[in-house]
């Protein structure tokens, strides 16, 4: 089965658990251990260094985010391995990422 979500709509945003207040979070598709999601960065956004046990990779669509002295701009490309420490992340101005996480083989 396809399923088809438009990015750009208003509709399936939810809060982020987990994640500074008024991150908000749309899931595109979550099975079998591998997740994409939109992630909407707030204005003055900061989250702490931290690890995952899936690989995560990162396309900033909209704004800007710096992590690690690195600032990662529209269009960027972003790819981290499975249990590499990363952050802090910051955003003044907000941001929106498509973030994609897989678990290793």
């Amino acid at each position: 089965m396809t399923n088809i979500k438009n990015i750009y709509d208003e509709l399936g945003w939810e809060e982020a658990s987990g994640y500074q207040v008024g991150t908000r979070m749309k899931t595109l598709r979550d099975e079998g251990g591998f997740k994409t999601v939109l992630l909407k960065l707030p204005k003055g956004f900061h989250m702490d260094s931290h690890t995952h046990i899936y690989n995560e990779q990162h396309i900033v669509l909209e704004g800007e985010y710096e992590s690690e002295g690195v600032t990662f701009n529209s269009g960027a490309y972003r790819f981290i391995p499975a249990h590499k420490n990363h952050g802090p992340f910051t955003s003044k101005a907000g941001a929106v990422l498509l973030v994609i996480w897989d678990k290793m083989k």
